[in-house]
């Protein structure tokens, strides 16, 4: 099981930019390079039960998932460079962000109150 985690990690280790950057393509004669938010995720591990629980007995399991959410891409157009963005996918990344510096500030302001 330790062997099938350590081979699934190599194999992503490598994929880290491919997965954040796209491969360029030609749209009418301007470059375009796709950018997106990539995300992986692995876990494992084994259990065993005793006469108190609802499992008796052994095993082992694993699971694992991705997520890619695109943010916009490159535009490359009469040797200038733009990034056009895809509104709802950074919406959907700054999401958590904003409520957590949100959060945080309130705890600030109610910190700096006493």
């Amino acid at each position: 099981m330790a062997e099938l985690v350590l081979d699934l990690a190599d194999r992503v280790a490598g994929v880290g930019v491919k997965t954040a950057y796209g491969d360029k393509i030609e749209i009418e004669g301007i470059e375009v390079v796709p950018v997106a938010l990539g995300y992986y995720a692995f876990g494992g591990g084994n259990g065993t039960g005793d006469a108190t629980s609802n499992f008796n007995g052994s095993g082992s399991a694993g699971g694992g998932g991705s997520l890619s959410v695109p943010l916009g891409a490159y535009v490359g157009d009469g040797g200038r460079v733009r990034f056009d963005p895809n509104l709802i996918g950074l919406v959907l990344v700054a999401t958590p962000f904003v409520f957590v510096v949100g959060h945080a500030l309130k705890s600030v302001i109610r910190a700096l109150k006493r």
